[in-house]
């Protein structure tokens, strides 16, 4: 509860989401990323793939499950814009890789890179305003 409470009072931008919508597009975007993110774990174990190409996938869920812990857990806004930066990237870095390989993998992180585009620039929004 403290944590909500913490979250609540931080100043947020007008357009910021309402807190329910997060549970649901998460949900829908983690089916997505294990689907896609298994099939390039299991091409790269398989060697239908270079282990390289599973980098950014690997690096990627690293970060995405860093934010949590650091914006709730530590409730730092800073640490949290740096990992939503790093998840973005990494995303970016993965759709870039794995499209010469699988380009229905890439087409599928469509959804997630658009959210996160939306989380990086709300969470950046959110950082500024509570300097």
């Amino acid at each position: 509860m403290e944590t909500y409470s913490w979250y609540q009072q931080l100043i947020k931008p007008s357009w910021s989401p309402p807190s329910w919508l997060f549970g649901p597009v998460w949900t829908f975007l983690y089916v997505l990323i294990a689907i896609s993110f298994g099939k390039v774990f299991w091409m790269a174990i398989k060697k239908q793939i270079p282990i390289i190409i599973a980098l950014p996938f690997v690096l990627n869920l690293i970060f995405n499950f860093s934010f949590t812990p650091l914006q709730f857990g530590l409730k730092n806004n800073y640490l949290a814009a740096v990992d939503i930066v790093l998840v973005l990237a990494t995303l970016i870095w993965a759709m870039v890789a794995i499209y010469p390989h699988s380009r229905w993998i890439a087409y599928i992180q469509i959804p997630y890179l658009l959210w996160v585009l939306f989380a990086t620039v709300l969470q950046l929004t959110i950082t500024y305003l509570n300097l």
